[in-house]
């Protein structure tokens, strides 16, 4: 098979992370076309095939073979292995740190009423605990030698508590949910974020290995532009000192000569929530000409 012929099997998280991700390709520079009605979503990239697969069975597709790479979280990556420990080894391409919610990670908390008697693990010997993450739960009490009967849980957990279970263990970003349900958190079972994962034999094939790494490289790119904005600006050769030093910078500013040799253009990358206070003292500085200008990513 030609090389201009070759498809790429990549899988997308279906459920909460599905929009994240498809946002997050679209300012990586490729454009998914999600249908209600399919699985396999539509890509502008002829060389890619998307199927949509829940977070929790990514692994596992992954590791068959039946998928050449895909996005799922580290939570459920160290499910799908504590439970096929004897399958090899996922391959992680890259960390992708971006949820639901927010670009950041997502932890999973053990938690319990807020009235309740537990204030740590050890507490809960003999309880009912209730999770989605079953066996990275038990590995979590069996680690501290604690016995505890662990259930799954088919949604709905946090009102399960004091009724249904004991505590709970739950993917949370902000804790508001379970605030909201009246839950204390008592220990962090783990932290996540989405990993692009890969097949082994996929990387063991120069052009598979060459192909995610290019989206991995253009996926980091667009969560790294995430938040900053590229900022340009004229100055007088004098006043450049005094523009320098209110510019805190990704890396050093770009400084460039003008066709006025007096004068320069400076370039540089920082955090957008930082410009409305910035550009009141650039222009105080001396700065003219300033422009703000949205970046989709940037390449380290």
């Amino acid at each position: 098979m030609s090389a201009t012929t070759r498809r790429l099997k990549l899988g997308i998280p279906k459920g909460s992370l599905q929009d994240a991700t498809v946002q997050l390709f679209a300012r990586a520079g490729f454009n998914i076309y999600v249908s209600s009605r399919s699985y396999f979503p539509a890509i502008d990239d002829p060389e890619i095939e998307c199927m949509l697969i829940r977070a929790q069975e990514m692994a596992r597709y992954v590791s068959d073979g039946v998928l050449d790479a895909g996005l799922t979280g580290m939570d459920w990556i160290a499910e799908h292995q504590i439970g096929h420990p004897e399958e090899a080894p996922l391959v992680p391409v890259c960390d992708l740190v971006y949820s639901k919610q927010s670009f950041g990670k997502v932890r999973w908390v053990l938690a319990v009423p807020e009235d309740s008697k537990y204030q740590k693990a050890e507490d809960l010997e003999g309880g009912r605990i209730a999770t989605e993450l079953v066996r990275a739960t038990k590995h979590y009490f069996d680690t501290r030698k604690v016995n505890v009967d662990v259930e799954f849980s088919w949604g709905a957990t946090e009102v399960k508590p004091p009724v249904l279970a004991d505590a709970i263990v739950e993917a949370t970003e902000t804790g508001s949910t379970l605030r909201a349900n009246r839950l204390r958190i008592i220990d962090t079972i783990m932290e996540s974020n989405t990993q692009l994962v890969a097949n082994g034999t996929a990387m063991a094939d120069e052009w598979t290995r060459t192909k995610i790494a290019n989206i991995a490289l253009l996926l980091k790119a667009a969560i790294e532009a995430q938040g900053r904005v590229g900022l340009m600006l004229n100055v007088k050769r004098a006043d450049l000192d005094l523009i320098l030093a209110q510019l805190p910078a990704l890396q050093r500013p770009t400084v460039s000569s003008l066709s006025d040799a007096d004068w320069v253009a400076v370039n540089t990358i920082i955090e957008e929530k930082t410009v409305r206070d910035l550009i009141p003292r650039l222009k105080m500085a001396g700065g003219q000409g300033i422009v703000e200008y949205p970046l989709n990513k940037i390449v380290l």
